[in-house]
């Protein structure tokens, strides 16, 4: 990475290329992480929510009874949240080790998984914390958008509650997104600085502040790239996935049980290829944003270059910083 403000196009092949320079650590860690979180997952819902599969039953029913659409809702809502939860805290896990390799990579440095998880494990309730403060904070402020409208909608009055709805969708989709921006930078605050949870929050804001367009194309380009590679990734274990649950399964084992077990793994296996992928790419961007933001406003590219021994740049056995300094 070059120790200079960074343009988009540097800042995403940076991401791939640290992918690519500590292959070993970068994909052992979203590996593991990847296999820990899907195995957990798919073995939770296999087990504890068979039903949810009733819910694309029921579309064939003209006439549910209302057990039969409770039962199926509750095993879909189910099983998202155990994936939900499980996935949370493999993110959790992957962002502050991943966060912690790019630091190092920026200054040319290579490290072990063993050293990314011992200078991340301290940082990981904080950084748990933050992950669901943020989407927390994104939801109310979503909510009170809408309130209007559900307001109306309880009032009968169907014209006015569809034209709050709308308005309400619209302003809280705006907010939304302003308030992803302004706190995208807290993780690597938080594990780059060792900051707590709103002061990694105000970090992110300050660091933000000015830059808030750019930041956000620079996201939502990576978004988009890792939604791109991970559909592709998946597109074949899904059309597999999806022609063994359709009949073979059934066909083969004479169980509806077996069939849903079949196609969970097919599944489980193509998210787990997906997510080593994307988690070391959208972690890279991230934690690259936060440091070009810093070189911008605080001249890290001076103390990066001392760090790395860069000549011209003093004695850097003198004071070796790093990223989070």
């Amino acid at each position: 990475m070059p120790l200079r403000p960074l343009g988009v196009g540097e800042i995403l092949d940076g991401a791939v290329s640290t992918m690519r320079a500590h292959w070993r650590t970068v994909l052992g860690i979203a590996l593991a992480v990847a296999v820990i979180t899907q195995l957990a997952s798919t073995v939770a819902v296999g087990i504890w929510f068979p039903e949810s599969g009733d819910l694309d039953a029921l579309s064939n029913d003209p006439d549910p009874t209302l057990d039969e659409f409770s039962d199926a809702l509750g095993g879909a809502l189910g099983s998202l949240g155990v994936a939900m939860v499980v996935g949370m805290l493999g993110s959790v896990i992957a962002t502050a080790m991943l966060t912690v390799v790019v630091s190092r990579a920026v200054l040319g440095r290579g490290v072990t998984i063993g050293e990314a998880w011992r200078d991340s494990r301290p940082q990981l309730l904080r950084l748990l914390g933050l992950l669901l403060l943020v989407p927390v904070l994104i939801t109310v402020v979503m909510l009170l958008c809408l309130t209007p409208g559900l307001a109306a909608v309880a009032g009968d009055s169907a014209n006015l509650a569809l034209s709050f709805l709308f308005l309400g969708m619209l302003a809280g989709t705006v907010a939304a997104a302003w308030l992803w921006v302004r706190y995208c930078l807290a993780a690597p605050a938080l594990m780059l600085e060792k900051q707590g949870v709103l002061t990694s929050m105000r970090r992110s804001a300050k660091l933000v502040r000015g830059s808030w367009w750019r930041i956000f194309g620079i996201q939502l380009l990576a978004l988009i790239l890792v939604f791109i590679v991970s559909s592709v990734v998946q597109m074949p274990t899904t059309f597999i996935a999806t022609l063994v649950g359709g009949d073979g399964g059934t066909s083969l084992t004479g169980a509806a049980a077996a069939t849903g077990w079949t196609s969970l793994i097919i599944s489980g296996i193509g998210s787990v290829v997906a997510s080593t992928i994307s988690l070391p790419v959208s972690a890279g961007v991230t934690a690259l944003l936060y440091l070009d933001q810093r070189i911008r406003r605080e001249a890290l590219d001076l103390e990066l270059a001392r760090a790395a021994g860069v000549p011209g740049y003093g004695d850097p056995q003198a004071d070796r910083p790093t990223p989070g300094s």
